[in-house]
């Protein structure tokens, strides 16, 4: 058990290492970390709370689900809606790939290389549990750090519309976490109205 132990720290390892290099920022008690580390951590910290049983694979693909997102950026592709799928497919296509390198070199085999990425590319969204879960997490980070602030830059309706599009892609446990976090009282009340429109 120790050696999947240390396999699992490596690859983690690996991965918090690509995520450091991020060239954004974010203020942390004080303190400037890299804005993709901090959202990894962030990932983790969720799943070990709906889900701390979680296999080495869920941990991993959770950790590296944004993993250097940044060397691709939104500009990249079209500003339309065919180019923002295409940059999210590519965004999922390279988050796996270079989670399975780093997952490779830890030791892990072709198969569990293999689920991670499935993973992270959310195939088979609400059929199965574990790409499911790590939906939740994201969408609940999303709630938690993200959410408040982007709402006030967007007018209400736009972010009703979100709302709805993030609690349908949700199971129930997300839904149960998601109504516990304590966040701002406008973003609260927009959610209320999310919910009662849905």
């Amino acid at each position: 058990m120790a050696e999947a132990s240390d396999r699992l720290a490596a690859a983690l390892a690996g991965i918090d290492e690509a995520n450091a290099a991020d060239p954004a920022r974010e203020v942390i008690d004080g303190a400037e970390r890299p804005a993709a580390l901090v959202y990894s951590e962030r990932m983790s910290g969720w799943l070990a709370r709906i889900a701390p049983g979680a296999s080495e694979e869920l941990k991993l693909a959770v950790r590296a689900q944004h993993i250097e997102r940044w060397t691709m950026p939104r500009a990249s592709f079209p500003m339309t809606r065919e180019g923002y799928l295409r940059w999210r497919t590519e965004l999922a296509k390279y988050h796996a790939k270079r989670a399975g390198e780093i997952m490779a070199a830890a030791g892990y085999d072709a198969g569990s290389v293999a689920r991670a990425g499935a993973l992270i590319r959310k195939q088979r969204l609400k059929r199965d549990a574990e790409a499911q879960t790590l939906e939740d997490v994201a969408c609940l980070v999303f709630l938690e750090n993200t959410f408040a602030e982007f709402a006030d830059q967007h007018d209400a309706e736009k972010i009703v519309d979100i709302l709805k599009k993030t609690w349908a892609k949700m199971s129930g446990r997300g839904h149960a976490a998601a109504l516990e976090l304590a966040i701002p009282p406008r973003a609260r009340a927009l959610v209320e109205r999310a919910l009662a429109d849905g």
